[in-house]
């Protein structure tokens, strides 16, 4: 392949990596993606010998870089609310996000949000997730609905969530898991797949 077609292209994927970095929900996943996009394309910025351009893009991953280390080592204080199916928040709640819901969550229903045990997630009096679940008997739940909004996907609110459940004398959460999405989230968090269910055993948590 032709060396300026290859730097063209290099050209291209750090612009476009920038570009769908601003598509995404998450803001983690935001900034590292721009920041990886902004540094190819600093590297094609100097090759071509466009400085001023070079000199955007340096800034734009130490703001990247700047925000990424604040993120990770704010430390987030969270609150367990217990709530109700009846609940108008928790209506609005599921209302509001229900798009993205039916993403992660593609079997769950109205009739599931009418849950024994509905739990909110805050942090900083801000919601962050809503945990819908069944008594599914000897201390275990049966999940159907474990949410976190985009900007707490970081499993720091599902360690929290988890160690208040095993406090409350939970031993084990059986999930579903049928979104590939909601797999990666899961696998994150311990499950283990046993047949078509995900098993977290909070006891050897």
């Amino acid at each position: 392949m032709d060396t300026k077609v290859l730097i063209e292209l290099i050209g291209y994927l750090g612009s476009a990596l920038v570009v769908v970095s601003m598509l995404m929900a998450s803001v983690v996943k935001l900034r590292v993606v721009n920041t990886v996009g902004s540094a190819i394309f600093m590297g094609y910025a100097l090759v071509i010998g466009s400085y001023p351009t070079a000199v955007m893009n340096f800034f734009l991953i130490a703001i990247n870089v700047y925000h990424l280390v604040r993120l990770f080592r704010s430390h987030k204080e969270y609150d367990l609310v217990v709530s109700s199916p009846g609940d108008g928040f928790v209506k609005y709640f599921l209302d509001k996000y229900c798009s993205d819901i039916a993403a992660h969550f593609p079997r769950f229903t109205e009739k599931d949000a009418r849950a024994d045990r509905v739990y909110l997630v805050c942090c900083g009096g801000d919601p962050a997730g809503i945990f819908l679940a069944n008594d599914a008997g000897k201390s275990d739940l049966d999940i159907l609905l474990d949410y976190a909004v985009p900007a707490y996907r970081d499993t720091s609110a599902g360690q929290f969530l988890y160690a208040q459940l095993k406090e409350k004398g939970y031993r084990r959460l059986i999930a579903r898991g049928d979104a590939e999405k909601h797999r990666d989230y899961l696998a994150r968090m311990g499950f283990k797949q046993e047949g078509n269910a995900f098993i977290l055993d909070l006891g050897t948590k």
